[in-house]
């Protein structure tokens, strides 16, 4: 038996939602923007996890199969059946690794939420949707710094979602804007999300505080209302924007140039560098990509999608060289 995996990027914080909110990200080209994770049987006596990892991103992972952020997947997930009396067997593992590290697209929360979502396919179903998004925060947690879902709960279950928290619910999908086109353009250069949460005030002061609530508030009730031109307007980072943007190599000026165009939001997915522009005109959205793409890519690594909100999240795909 063998089952692959796909998990979209997504954007971290969406500007108005630092740590609380989160959207999975769908070009409209058809392309899949995100990692894929292919789980087979492993004819091995002894219990084994083989680790394995292909793609355009792959040479910037550990050579190390066991620094490999699967093969931690496969042992927490592992250890979490056997805490339940349930048996596992020896796997292989094959990341195709098509996210760049450190570019404010999910890109470990895609690792993880694809590989997690194998191994659960994998093994029938043991978990439930809540447990598995639990242990996806974990192992997220352990390469960010800290636990939060804002990339791993939007790439596991689509949409745009909102970080709840509260007993057994992690997380509230929230009504999104049809119309609304999401361009993202990754520089090439990496930002290590640790390294960016470090430069973050311990704390900010109550005029902050009480701006970022009343922002995410209104944001929230504006999406519900269906208030596209509201919901842009308050799509503003009041918190990490202010710190991160100034040392992201050329993001305050093309985010001013995004704005000057014609875009109705501009700002940092996630960690950055990745910059997003949000329009509601499918040609001004191309325009912007095209912008980015001469004024924003950096090096060959670099990229720019014009996007949707990816409303399926992760799923099963088929496998390499099949139909």
């Amino acid at each position: 038996m063998s089952i692959r995996v796909f998990a979209p990027a997504s954007m971290g914080n969406v500007s108005v939602g630092f740590d609380v909110l989160g959207g999975a990200l769908s070009p409209v080209d058809g392309q899949l923007l995100g990692d894929f994770v292919t789980i087979s049987e492993n004819d091995a006596n002894e219990l084994a996890i083989d680790v394995q990892t292909i793609g355009r991103f792959a040479h910037k992972l550990p050579s190390d199969p066991k620094q490999n952020i699967l093969y931690d997947c496969a042992v927490a997930y592992h250890k979490t059946l056997a805490k339940r009396g349930l048996s596992h067997q020896s796997i292989s593992m094959v990341l195709e690794k098509e996210l760049p590290v450190g570019s404010g697209l999910g890109s470990s929360a895609a690792s993880v939420v694809a590989a997690l979502y194998a191994l659960n396919e994998f093994y029938d179903n043991a978990l439930s949707n809540h447990d598995l998004l639990l242990l996806m925060g974990q192992l997220e947690g352990q390469i960010s710094g800290s636990v939060h879902y804002d990339n791993v709960a939007p790439s596991y279950l689509g949409g745009l979602q909102l970080m709840v928290e509260q007993g057994n619910q992690l997380c509230s999908s929230l009504p999104t804007f049809d119309d609304w086109y999401w361009v993202v353009a990754y520089s090439g250069v990496k930002v290590s999300t640790a390294e960016a949460r470090e430069i973050m005030p311990k704390a900010v002061d109550l005029k902050t505080a009480l701006k970022f609530g009343q922002n995410i508030a209104a944001f929230v009730d504006a999406s519900h209302r269906g208030d596209s031109e509201l919901a842009a307007q308050l799509l503003v980072d009041v918190i990490a924007e202010p710190v991160r943007g100034p040392i992201i190599p050329k993001f305050t000026e093309n985010k001013q140039a995004m704005l000057d165009m014609g875009a109705i939001a501009s700002g940092i997915s996630g960690s950055g560098p990745t910059l997003f522009a949000v329009t509601d005109n499918l040609t001004k959205a191309e325009q912007l990509a095209l912008y980015l793409q001469d004024n924003y890519i950096q090096n060959d690594d670099g990229f720019c999608h014009v996007c949707k909100l990816d409303s399926q999240g992760a799923r099963r795909e088929a496998n390499r060289g099949t139909v």
